[in-house]
């Protein structure tokens, strides 16, 4: 069995604040389901987008850092995020994007899927992946995305790596992940569909590349700052926790950020990995009908609440 059940969460980083929330809410038809700050620079929003719950395995979050200079893509650093919609969308999803002025890339085959890939106005990849496997997702009746198209949640991830041995010993050993082969240069690990071993299921995967040619990654505007991966609750945490520390890798201690508990620490390739409780969930400090509509602080910061919201942008609607 493996020591994780799929992606938790994908954080990025990105420009104006105003402008994530007006991508990710408008055109992409997400819900923002937590509006707060990040806890390690409060100077800072973290906006969390997701479906109508912000069910694990369905968020994307943000740390807007406007002033910081643009990614520099390369090996150690992931290069796309796949969210997943339901089978028979990309057409739909093609249209909206040239709607609201986003040209998307030629729709490709991969590992069997139709994937639509794009760029969001600050530079980050993602794509769009048709999938009929079951996911968690709850449609946001608030979406101007019919609810037949909406984002079901996460997909996947890819990154390059200058070495894919370690990695690869990394993910199937320590993760106990799956390895679902080798497409053009790309080799799937992730956990298997319901009733089969023939592919990685939705939500569940990374895509590794051995690139030694490219450079070292660097975080900037329009990358991924890091992975975040499903864990049970804390005692399967911590025992994740420590078959990552046996292998020599260096995972933080716990870490409460309120709504889950996280482990950070870098898989042997260089990327940014946590380990992140599904519980005790968004709904914990505010009711689920008004998710993301008002500034939320863990309990430690609520004393510093004037002089935070003073110093964030306006987010609009």
């Amino acid at each position: 069995m493996a020591r994780v059940h799929g992606l938790h969460h994908i954080t990025g980083i990105a420009g104006p604040a105003s402008e994530n929330h007006r991508f990710y809410t408008d055109t992409l038809g997400m819900r923002m389901v937590k509006r707060s700050v990040n806890q390690d620079d409060p100077k800072t929003y973290h906006l969390f987008y997701a479906d109508a719950n912000g069910s694990p395995g369905t968020d994307l979050t943000f740390f807007p850092w406007a002033e910081m200079a643009p990614a520099r893509s390369g090996h150690g650093v992931t290069s796309e995020t796949l969210l997943a919609v339901p089978t028979g969308s990309l057409g739909f999803w093609a249209d909206r994007l040239a709607a609201h002025g986003v040209v998307p890339d030629p729709i490709e085959t991969r590992f069997g899927e139709q994937v639509l890939p794009f760029a969001d106005p600050h530079g980050l990849r993602l794509a769009l992946a048709e999938t009929s496997d079951p996911r968690n997702g709850v449609p946001w009746d608030g979406s101007p995305v019919p609810a037949e198209h909406q984002i079901l949640g996460l997909h996947g991830a890819r990154f390059p790596v200058a070495r894919r041995g370690p990695t690869d010993a990394f993910l199937t050993g320590v993760f106990q992940l799956t390895d679902f082969g080798e497409e053009n240069g790309w080799r799937r690990y992730g956990l298997p569909r319901e009733g089969g071993l023939d592919g990685a299921a939705s939500g569940t995967w990374v895509d590794v590349a051995e690139r030694p040619d490219l450079p070292r990654g660097a975080w900037g505007t329009g990358t991924i700052h890091h992975i975040a991966w499903r864990v049970d609750d804390e005692a399967e945490e911590r025992d994740t926790r420590e078959a990552v520390e046996q292998v020599g890798l260096r995972p933080t201690p716990v870490i409460d950020r309120f709504w889950f508990r996280s482990v950070y620490f870098k898989e042997p390739g260089g990327v940014l990995f946590e380990l992140a409780t599904d519980g005790p969930g968004f709904g914990v400090d505010e009711a689920m009908e008004t998710l993301g509509e008002a500034l939320v602080l863990p309990p430690w910061l609520e004393p510093y609440r004037d002089e935070i919201e003073a110093g964030l942008p306006t987010l609009g609607g």
